[in-house]
């Protein structure tokens, strides 16, 4: 039986956590990007509505 080689399977873990929180860092800019967007389309909508 051969031996386990943990530097191996620790580079792998440390790509995969890496990769995760790539993804999860690039969703969030998403989110921030989107919610800017609809903020400044719906502020002057709002503003107008409150000048009435």
């Amino acid at each position: 039986m051969p031996k386990r080689n943990y530097g191996f399977e620790k580079r792998q873990k440390e790509l995969t956590k890496q990769r995760q929180k790539e993804e999860k860092a690039q969703r969030k800019l998403e989110r921030t990007k989107a919610t800017a967007e609809d903020t400044s389309v719906e502020s002057p909508a709002d503003e107008i509505a409150l000048e009435e």
